[in-house]
């Protein structure tokens, strides 16, 4: 039996890991409710059928393509924080390297889990992932906080949570700034005026 006669009728095949790439960008850019399966299809090109049969559903493609963002940007942002031998300079690092991915122009601009709105009608369980990854930053700041009590850097006394979501703001703020076209430069001036509100020694 020939290659040609084996072959034929299998789906044309494709790289998984480029389609899901393909598909968060979609999401990035237009959201979970105006991202079509066309649009979708077209970016990912492939045909529904194979979309459903790789992913299960737009709900389930979602889902991994909020999972696929969040394991690019987390460590990134984990490593500026932590690698920096205060917690300051930690925050500043996690600030301005926000500053400059938010408004790269190789990807879709702002943070697409800051932008993300997910009906919840329906898909519960797609806004709860939705919040708990927007709450992932927030964790950081505060663990990073918390570190600099232990190791005398800031008092005892040092209100984290506040600090920490005063810091996620401001974040979260630059990443609609950049979706509406503010540059990495200007970005990076909100980061300098943010970090004059760390509290005086």
């Amino acid at each position: 039996m020939s290659d040609k006669t084996t072959t034929r009728g299998r789906p044309r095949s494709f790289d998984r890991s480029a389609a899901l790439e393909a598909a968060m960008r979609v999401f990035w850019q237009k959201g979970f409710t105006a991202a079509s399966m066309n649009d979708l299809c077209a970016a990912m090109e492939i045909g529904s059928p194979s979309l459903y049969a790789a992913f299960g559903s737009k709900e389930q493609l979602y889902a991994e393509a909020i999972r696929h963002y969040g394991a690019m940007g987390i460590p990134k942002l984990s490593h500026a924080l932590e690698s920096a031998p205060t917690a300051k300079l930690g925050i500043e690092a996690f600030l301005r390297l926000s500053a400059r991915s938010l408004s790269c122009p190789e990807h879709p601009l702002g943070c697409m889990v800051v932008l993300s709105a997910v009906p919840s009608e329906g898909i519960a369980s797609l806004a709860d992932q939705v919040l708990e990854a927007r709450q992932g930053s927030l964790q950081l700041l505060e663990a990073r906080l918390q570190r600099g009590i232990r190791e005398g850097e800031l008092p005892k006394t040092t209100k984290v949570k506040a600090l920490a979501r005063f810091f996620v703001t401001v974040q979260q703020g630059m990443s609609i700034q950049a979706r509406d076209g503010a540059s990495a430069k200007e970005l990076d001036a909100v980061a300098s005026a943010a970090m004059r509100a760390w509290p005086a020694d």
